[in-house]
């Protein structure tokens, strides 16, 4: 054995190799330049290498407690309300500026405490997940964390691998990779290990695997040349940020807090420069107008999105659901389209064997059984055969009763020619026991019987018949193979048709109710299947899964993109289908807009499921599938799907009804408040007394994320519309200052109140209205009687109810700038809650009906999206940037 790479000397820092400059030079230069070997490198050495390059990472999922407590305090107008109140109470303003001091810490501290916690549950969620990838050290094959790979590693890797690093090709079989994430190129492109021998761009490096793309057939091995953010993708990745990302609704959020921070900032201006125009005290003035600001700002937006989200994580775990990370849930509620195989979702996925179907009088249903057997990929030779990693079909073979009285000594096996997806059949050569050899070739019938020569007219007429019949068939051929010793693709020819093997695999009892929750949700559901495409239409006839149009492999190829994009919408079934035709087909329907997710488990469906917007697998899926997808169901069950389908929409139909309570009630409170300081002699509300009516107001909208979400809302994605929240706001906003002055000329013209007197009617008022709205708010249908909301809602919006009403009357009344209220204004006070409630009701159904008639927003994710996802995998739990 050759020696291991140790190192060239003892710290000798690693050997700064550009992958352009890798490509011109031969597999053992490059091992020698990077100080490696074909047997890679030592263990010690390769600790040594990490320590100094650091992690193959471009991500960090670290919950750091710093950037949360920054976000909450990040605001400038929180930040100058805080100096100014510090301000205030060295002019001699104690009581009002401690006052403000206390709730903007318990504000703050809220805010901090959700937000983190949510980000706690994130890291952990992250750190559940790990991938890896094969190594040589000390000239042993060992499976490591992908983020533990170091420059001078040698790897070895599969179909549907995600190329770990950059990569220097040192041996390769019919290796085709997927580089559309890097160069746009939809193609899969060629890879050899020959060097380059002039300058190149990166898409002609065809003796190079970059980071991030995908192997789409074949194997190989290859030394990395870089890591992190050395790699090509790396550099991508981290010009996007070493944070995870944001869900789209999250950065949605963001722009719209943009909105309403300029919103507050006029404000505060024309507030501010009214007062002064007024006489009133410059510093009262200014505190009073930034206390309108912070109450026209969501606090606590972000802290209630990521505790939804962090929610919907645990409560999709329940239901057997793993997500690999946050922004995955957004993704699965937004999912319209699902393609998926039949074999384990429609069916049962239980292959069982059924019957051997002669094709010609000289061989028999035991005979044809045998051959089928010797074309098997299972080593027989020792007797045992063990039906672990095999596919379904040769499995269901070697578990027949028939298998029994199988001879090895008859069929012994010389060469085989693996099964693969373009030819889609398998071939071995073999000798029986006078040395007798043949080739036997056993596949899909429409690729086995254009190699046979003189089918029997009755073999297409049994084959439709048990097409009809739903079964799956496989075909056998062979002929005379005298003195060869190796067989190669060429020989498939001038076969004979033995005959046809067939399966079952029966429709799942509950998929059609499966199949029907998924249609309720919205979501169209395509077959790509292996299969022939009449056995695919015969299970989804049973199943009641309107198929409409079916296209094969064949006709697939035969279609331009555009003319695909066209018969999509059309097409239910894909039949015949290879990997790279399932993934043209899901990359042109989200280029049409569509959500699309792809539903696989085996080996060939890992290019599918990168190139979906989510990709969800199996846990008895393969590892390089479950390695690729975004959400793993612990049951390959639609019935689960589902189920996860309408949390991912439960929370964020729950989300938008915060944002809408902050464009409605919360504003428009704080526009009377605005217009009340310029018309009354004083403030109507004190600064203090508008930042505890709002901390009230935002802790009790923390129960949100639990609520129960009504039917309809579920149907469809929802997606981020400003323009409708926009509208909202100017329809819900003036209602509620509308009640706000009738409660003003009921304090000023009845009751004649004082000044504190005011401040604590309205104070109750406002608490009482922009609470209690919510339970409209949060359905289109008649609030209790046709919707309930959840107990921990209703208990949290009657207790701050309760609390603003009793705070005005409790001890703390003079502290915070109260004066006691007459009796009759409760009562008064309660019928003007119920009027305005009402009111809301019919400009609620008056709003909605017309918003009805807008067209649908159809998204897009770009493709920075999907580089932040391919990302995801090469996460550590601390800061990437500073190495």
């Amino acid at each position: 054995m050759d020696r291991l790479a140790t190192g060239r000397a003892s710290g000798a820092p690693v050997q700064a190799l550009t992958i352009a400059h890798a490509a011109r030079l031969t597999p053992d230069q490059v091992l020698l330049e990077m100080g490696s070997t074909p047997q890679g490198l030592s263990g010690s050495e390769a600790q040594r290498r990490l320590a100094q390059t650091g992690p193959n990472a471009l991500r960090t999922h670290k919950a750091s407690p710093w950037p949360v407590l920054w976000r909450q305090l990040r605001s400038p107008i929180l930040i100058l309300l805080i100096v100014t109140a510090g301000v205030s109470m060295f002019l001699g303003d104690a009581t009002n500026s401690i006052v403000i001091g206390a709730i903007l810490v318990v504000s703050v501290g809220l805010g901090f405490s959700n937000e983190f916690r949510a980000e706690r549950a994130a890291e952990a969620l992250h750190s559940r997940v790990t991938h890896t990838v094969v190594v040589l050290r000390d000239g042993k094959e060992r499976q490591i964390e992908l983020v533990a790979l170091v420059p001078g590693d040698v790897v070895r890797l599969a179909v549907g691998a995600v190329i770990p690093a950059d990569i220097r090709l040192l041996v390769g079989s019919d290796l085709l990779c997927d580089e559309s994430i890097l160069t746009g190129e939809s193609l899969p492109v060629d890879k050899t290990p020959a060097p380059i021998v002039a300058e190149a761009s990166l898409g002609d490096l065809a003796c190079c695997l970059f980071m991030g793309t995908v192997v789409a057939a074949g194997n190989c091995t290859g030394v990395v040349v870089a890591t992190g953010g050395r790699a090509e993708f790396g550099r991508i990745a981290l010009g996007l940020g070493e944070r995870q990302p944001q869900t789209e609704f999250q950065v949605g959020l963001k722009r719209f807090s943009y909105l309403l921070l300029q919103v507050a900032l006029a404000l505060t201006t024309l507030i501010f420069l009214a007062n002064l125009l007024l006489g009133r005290p410059p510093l009262d003035s200014l505190l009073f107008s930034l206390a309108i600001a912070v109450g026209v700002t969501p606090q606590l937006l972000p802290a209630v999105v990521s505790t939804a989200l962090a929610a919907g994580t645990r409560a999709l775990a329940k239901r057997a659901v793993l997500v690999k990370r946050l922004v995955c849930i957004e993704d699965l509620g937004d999912m319209d389209v699902l393609v998926t195989d039949k074999t384990g979702t429609l069916t049962e996925g239980r292959i069982s064997f059924t019957a051997a179907l002669p094709a010609r009088p000289d061989i028999s249903a035991a005979r044809l059984f045998a051959l089928g057997l010797a074309a098997t990929e299972a080593d027989y030779s020792h007797g045992t055969v063990s039906t672990l990693g095999q596919n379904p079909l040769d499995a269901a073979l070697w578990e027949a009763p028939a298998a029994g009285d199988f001879e090895p000594a008859g069929h012994r096996r010389l060469d085989i020619i693996p099964f693969d997806h373009r030819r889609r059949r398998t071939s071995a050569l073999v000798a029986d026991a006078a040395g007798n050899r043949q080739i036997v070739t056993k596949g899909s019938p429409e690729d086995v019987m254009p190699l046979c020569d003189g089918v029997p007219g009755e073999a297409q007429a049994l084959l439709d018949e048990q097409y009809d019949a739903g079964a799956r068939v496989v075909a056998v051929a062979s002929r005379p193979a005298a003195g060869m010793d190796t067989i190669s693709p060429i020989d498939e020819r001038g076969l004979a048709l033995a005959g046809f093997l067939v399966f079952l695999d029966r429709p799942k009892s509950n998929a059609k109710d499966s199949l029907v929750e998924l249609s309720k949700l919205g979501i169209t559901v395509k077959i790509a299947t292996g299969d022939n495409a009449r056995v695919a239409e015969k299970v989804c006839m049973d199943l009641g899964l309107e198929s409409r149009k079916t296209l094969t492999g064949v006709q697939v190829d035969a279609l331009s993109d555009t003319e695909l994009a066209e018969v999509l919408p059309e097409v239910g079934i894909f039949a015949r289908v290879s990997p790279e035709q399932k993934s043209r087909v899901i990359s042109l329907l989200r280029r049409e807009g569509r959500a699309v997710a792809f539903l696989g488990d085996g080996v060939n469906d890992a290019l599918a499921l990168h190139h979906a917007d989510v990709g969800i697998s199996v846990d008895s899926a393969t590892d390089v599938a479950k390695d690729a997808a975004d959400i793993v169901l612990m049951d390959k069950d639609l019935g689960v799907l589902a189920e996860g389908v309408r949390e991912g929409r439960r929370i964020f139909a729950n989300t938008i009804k915060y944002v809408l309570m902050g464009t409605s009630s919360n504003f428009g409170n704080m526009f009377s408040a605005a217009a009340a300081s310029v018309v009354l002699s004083f403030l109507p509300m004190l600064p203090g007394q508008i930042l505890l009516n709002n901390l009230l107001y935002d802790t009790g909208q923390l129960a949100i994320p639990g609520d129960r979400v009504d039917q309809e809302q579920l149907i469809a994605p929802s997606h981020w519309d400003i323009a409708f929240i926009r509208r909202f706001m100017l329809v819900f906003g003036p209602a509620s200052s509308l009640f706000d002055f009738a409660t003003f000329a009921l304090m000023l013209f009845v009751f004649k109140a004082a000044p504190g007197e005011f401040r604590a009617g309205w104070f109750i008022e406002s608490i009482a209205t922009q609470t209690l709205i919510i339970f409209a708010i949060r359905t289109r249908r008649v609030p209790f009687l046709r919707s309930r909301p959840s107990g921990g809602l209703l208990g949290a919006s009657l207790g701050v109810v309760a609390a603003g009403v009793l705070l005005p009357l409790s001890p703390l009344a003079g502290v915070l700038g109260f004066d006691p209220l007459p009796v009759p204004f409760f009562l008064a006070l309660l019928a003007m809650t119920v009027v305005y409630l009402v009111l809301a009701e019919g400009i609620k159904k008056w709003f909605f009906s017309r918003t009805a008639q807008l067209p649908p927003m159809v998204r897009r994710r770009d493709h920075a999206h999907h580089v932040h996802r391919r990302a995801a995998r090469f996460s550590v739990p601390h800061s990437v940037l500073s190495r």
